[in-house]
């Protein structure tokens, strides 16, 4: 594997795999802000310093900050509660606050407790999302904006699904699905022909996205019906004056800092960002080819000083966000140049050509984004996962099904918890190996306790000794065990001393201790068994 260089010498690497996330990112701003009821501006600000301020504090290699779609709908009902942005922007200073709290604790830890399988059944549903928000803008049907609004907002009815899909088929535009098919034939073509991939300053993004404005601009000029309209092309804020450049900032209303409801609005923000973070680190830290591990505390640390400039000048909260640094890692991006690039390739586009961002047809960012969401869901991953068993597969394709169905911190939420049910029962079938001899006049039992038995192999062991038949020959060998739970130690009392004498069982306990240490409670278990031989 070739090693990685470092941020000045990764420069010319990344720059490819920046302008794609840069592209990536412009219109996913904008959606989002205008999701969130929020001026447009303010998300490509969030997007801006994502890139240059988190992207160089951070350690992750991959990940890319910006605004993101799972915070839309709060900060949507905050400003209508409010009723004004400005005083909303004190709830982001108060989120960044408690990122940064929190990353001094070493909250961050938390996340290497989310299973593989679970992560990844995450990406494959932001992947299938992907897919479905972009089809709508790769025919020309623009309605919606990317993180906006769910296939299924009305309800999961079939007449909402009717009337959807009844808009999005009279919505077709010829147009924009020729350039859309013209930059997945591009796309397609630089990832599979070398002698294009050789060309390493010129993504096949770049290269699709001007031949979508050269065409577009063609089919305008010969006044074509397959001209694209304005509302279908990235809409950005052109300043004519002094003034307007003076107004692409907003300040922070600090009268909010006297509102308690501004205080909860802003730790709600701090703990659905900081969640979100850490489950798109993760990914991140999955899709980075080197396989190098983030410090999470560090990044939360990142996050919280990111959202407090961002709010501080008027932008979003942000997030890692796993669409763009999916697109980044598919990009080959391999340090955090490429993220502090996008980021400043926002800035400087924003502020010199916006004009020309907006000749840019979202048919054509729609592919980039359709092949970035075939690649996390790709069928390849899923036979993967089905062939390393259920306990691998259900949770991983619950999460995917969770995720597209609701939204990613329920979707984890749920894999966590299937996941966690095929833990407690490996756990509970891992308490002790069993064996049974048939005998012409008694069955021989022996089972072997592990070297921990906690309360989760309670009720195996009792499904076990419920079993035993009349007249058998039980041995329980503890001889390995350091530790044994008082509710099991009871049940194994039980048994030896009750319903062993009136079924005639003959029981052999070896190995069992006169007390033992229970760490549940930290203080020494009162049940004692005897050491015998045969009851």
């Amino acid at each position: 594997m070739k090693k990685a260089k470092g941020f000045i010498g990764g420069i010319t690497e990344n720059l490819p795999s920046a302008v794609v996330v840069f592209l990536v990112a412009l219109p996913l701003c904008l959606g989002i802000a205008l999701a969130s009821g929020a001026p447009p501006l303010s998300g490509v600000i969030a997007g801006i310093v994502g890139g240059l301020v988190i992207g160089f504090l951070s350690n992750s290699h991959i990940s890319v900050s910006g605004p993101a779609a799972g915070l839309a709908a709060i900060v949507l009902g905050a400003i209508t509660e409010l009723g004004s942005f400005q005083l909303f922007l004190c709830a982001g200073l108060i989120a960044g606050l408690i990122q940064l709290i929190l990353g001094f604790v070493r909250a961050g830890s938390i996340s290497n407790y989310f299973p593989t399988n679970v992560i990844e059944g995450m990406l494959a549903g932001i992947g299938v999302i992907i897919i479905l928000k972009q089809i709508p803008h790769a025919i020309g049907y623009d309605q919606d904006f990317e993180g906006h609004q769910s296939l299924f907002d009305n309800g999961y009815n079939l007449g909402s699904i009717s009337a959807y899909l009844s808009n999005l088929i009279s919505s077709v535009q010829v147009g924009a699905i020729i350039i859309t098919v013209v930059s997945l034939a591009i796309l397609l073509a630089w990832d599979k022909i070398p002698a294009l991939k050789k060309i390493k300053l010129l993504p096949g993004a770049l290269v699709a996205v001007i031949f979508g404005i050269v065409l577009n601009s063609i089919f305008t000029a010969t006044g074509s019906a397959f001209a694209i309209g304005s509302e279908h092309l990235v809409k950005l804020p052109v300043p004519q004056t002094a003034a307007d450049f003076k107004n692409l900032i907003v300040l922070p209303d600090f009268a909010g800092f006297l509102n308690p409801k501004i205080w909860i609005l802003g730790a709600t923000i701090a703990i659905v960002a900081s969640i979100e973070t850490l489950l798109c680190i993760e990914a991140s830290d999955r899709l980075d080819s080197r396989r190098r591990i983030t410090d999470t505390n560090l990044e939360l640390k990142a996050q919280g000083i990111g959202n407090l400039i961002s709010a501080f000048i008027g932008g979003l909260p942000m997030t890692s966000v796993v669409v763009r640094s999916s697109a980044n890692a598919n990009s080959g991006a391999t340090n955090k140049s490429s993220a502090i690039m996008h980021g400043l390739l926002l800035l400087i586009c924003v502020l010199t050509i916006p004009f020309l961002l907006n000749l840019i047809p979202l048919a054509t960012l729609a592919a980039v984004l359709l092949l970035v969401g075939y690649k996390l869901a790709s069928f390849e991953k899923i036979k993967n996962f089905w062939r390393k068993g259920k306990y691998q597969f259900i949770p991983f394709i619950a999460t995917i099904i969770a995720v597209v169905a609701t939204d990613l911190l329920k979707g984890v939420g749920i894999g966590l918890a299937i996941s966690i049910i095929y833990i407690l029962q490996g756990n509970m079938k891992r308490a002790y190996y069993f064996s049974r001899k048939e005998l012409e006049d008694a069955d021989e039992v022996n089972l072997k306790l592990s070297e921990e038995v906690s309360f989760l192999n309670k009720a195996a062991i009792k499904k076990t000794l419920k079993n035993i038949r009349p007249g058998s020959h039980v041995t329980i060998d503890a001889k390995n065990t350091s530790y044994i739970t008082t509710d099991v130690l009871e049940m194994i009392q039980d048994f030896a001393n009750i319903r062993a004498k009136e079924e005639d069982i003959k029981v052999e306990l070896l190995g069992f201790k006169t007390s033992y240490k229970d760490y549940e409670n930290d203080q020494h278990s009162h049940v004692t068994i005897a050491h015998r031989r045969a009851i």
